[in-house]
């Protein structure tokens, strides 16, 4: 049976949520091997002058273990 691992990731992106959770999986695959899933717990945008102008996740990101 596989162990999985589960590891706390917070990024962003000026382009959207979609972007800032596919970077931070490739971040993540930097120091990781056998990355299984992303889950992400939190959505969060910054706004200035009333436009989005950053996408700001909080993910969870598991692997096995080996």
């Amino acid at each position: 049976a596989e162990l999985l691992k589960v590891i706390e990731v917070l990024a962003e992106s000026e382009k959207g949520w979609d972007d800032a959770a596919a970077g931070a999986v490739k971040r993540a695959a930097k120091t990781l091997k056998n990355i299984r899933s992303i889950y992400i717990e939190n959505f969060e945008a910054k706004v200035e002058n009333n436009r989005i102008v950053r996408y700001r996740i909080n993910a969870k990101i598991s692997f096995v273990l080996e």
